[in-house]
């Protein structure tokens, strides 16, 4: 993907002054050559951290090597102060990890505390108000400490790429979709900028990209990738206008900022204006890592941002938008597995999920649209959407929100798309999560989400959990399993 961070990290160990530094030195060695070995992205900083002037030492090192994301490692009891220095005066997130103890033959000069140390670095951490990564749990033999390193990546490149985050916005959102409330002060504090444009801002951009030499070439990508799916080839060029033009409009709008994603007006005018919907071309953006979020959803835009972040996949953007009806479910129960009816929900959208994530993508008109603006007539301004059956495999649901008074919130529930046709239009996929009617009352509905999920086609609910955590979202809600309670659910029900 063009459009998230590559991470490089930087592992360095830390010594208290009082213990053998030998122990750190050679445990971290030993800790490089199982990411090595995992082939983590990893520099090991020679300086091992005893006192605030190795801090300074290896903060030159660590932005001589490029690294943008930190890893502090207790080889041995470590020194609370200058190891929390160091993570506060990093820029990039960090996680701390702990050296376990290698024998049962070497407890005295090789016994290095580092279990006792986190504790002390942990309260030392509260003191400086820091939000590292600390994992659930943070001590491990060197290979261990390795596959925590891993589950790392994921979360440094969410917390990096909204570092360097701006968001571009046309247009209003329609009336009555008052759901997809942005408050943009959380964006701010979270780092990340907005610049927010008219509709007329985005026609006026499209109109100047029309001799743009690149709208050719992204016409016969177009076409590439719709294969026999392309039903309306002669109004590709039509397509690659508006796109080119979102292209150029980022390229040239980014300033200070790295990675750029849009929220965009689709409808009602934008037909008539266009000469097409701009679902295809959604798809398509989200496929390098450039959501394009439908209905000005700005809270949806970053939530897509922030999977394509953990899962180096496309995301996309869906209504969490209808029950599975009793005689589907009754006719497709080998596929439905051992889930519940109420467990299944369809998510849908007009047709802006990325072709690779579809079974047999081809394009076709908007049908909403058509029934709104063409109705009794042939498909012209609403052809271009992208639509099939939601490939079959793991997912995750995931938002990032505000409320009205700028808190910020969040959810995330993991499960899958069953192998169910589900015989209706646009991009549409049967979803299982494990007590999904649960959630959708006593989550959805009762903390008062918008329609809008993002999708990752992957199971990303740790990393997703853990950048929240780190991103200082206080409230993050999960789908509880049988037995467990939602505050505001009723045990009598």
């Amino acid at each position: 993907m063009k459009n998230v961070p590559v991470i490089k990290l930087g592992l360095v160990a830390v010594s208290r002054d009082c213990f053998p530094i030998e122990l750190s030195h050679s445990r971290r060695s030993k800790v490089a050559a199982a990411c090595k070995a995992l082939e983590l992205p990893l520099v090991e900083i020679p300086t091992i951290i005893e006192n605030e002037n190795h801090t300074l030492q290896a903060l030159e090192e660590l932005k001589k090597n490029g690294v943008n994301a930190l890893v502090v490692y207790l080889g041995n009891f470590g020194p609370e102060g200058p190891e929390t220095i160091l993570a506060q005066r990093f820029d990039g997130p960090v996680m701390f990890v702990a050296a376990a103890e290698e024998s049962g033959s070497d407890l005295i000069d090789g016994r290095g505390d580092a279990y006792c140390g986190m504790l002390n670095a942990s309260y030392n951490i509260g003191l400086r108000k820091l939000r590292p990564w600390i994992p659930e749990y943070p001590v491990g033999t060197p290979e261990e400490v390795a596959a925590l390193i891993r589950d790392f990546l994921p979360v440094a490149r969410i917390i990096v790429g909204l570092k360097h985050l701006k968001i571009f916005s046309f247009g209003p959102r329609p009336q009555d979709f008052l759901a997809c409330n942005a408050p943009i002060k959380p964006l701010y504090d979270l780092g990340i900028e907005i610049m927010e444009n008219s509709e007329l801002d985005l026609y006026d951009i499209c109109l100047a990209a029309k001799e743009d030499p690149m709208v050719a070439e992204v016409s016969r990508a177009m076409a590439d990738e719709l294969g026999v799916g392309n039903t309306y080839p002669g109004m590709l060029d039509k397509l690659a206008q508006y796109e080119v033009a979102l292209r150029r409009f980022m390229e040239n709008n980014l300033g200070a900022s790295r990675y750029g994603i849009f929220a965009n007006k689709c409808w009602p005018a934008f037909e008539k204006y266009f000469g097409h919907v701009p679902c295809f071309i959604n798809s398509r953006l989200a496929a390098e890592g450039i959501p394009v979020s439908c209905e000005v959803d700005i809270y949806g835009a970053l939530s897509e941002y922030i999977a394509a972040c953990a899962t180096l996949r496309p995301p996309a953007i869906l209504d969490i938008n209808n029950t599975v009806p009793r005689d589907m479910y009754e006719a497709n129960r080998a596929a439905m597995k051992d889930y519940a009816q109420s467990d299944l929900f369809m998510g849908f959208h007009c047709g802006n999920v990325s072709s690779a994530c579809l079974v047999r993508p081809k394009m076709k008109y908007q049908l909403i649209m058509h029934r709104l603006q063409e109705p009794g007539q042939e498909p012209n301004i609403t052809r271009g959407t992208i639509e099939g059956q939601i490939r079959a495999g793991e997912v995750t649901i995931f938002r990032l929100q505000s409320t009205a008074d700028t808190r910020l919130k969040s959810y995330i529930a993991q499960g899958e798309v069953l192998d169910v046709d589900p015989r209706s239009f646009g991009s549409i996929g049967v979803f299982a999560i494990r007590e999904m009617g649960r959630f959708y009352r006593h989550v959805l509905i009762e903390k008062r989400y918008p329609h809008h999920t993002a999708v990752a086609f992957a199971h990303a609910g740790k990393a997703l959990y853990a950048a929240a955590r780190m991103l200082g979202v206080g409230d993050i809600a999960f789908n509880q399993p049988r037995g467990v309670y939602y505050p505001t659910e009723n045990p009598f029900a």
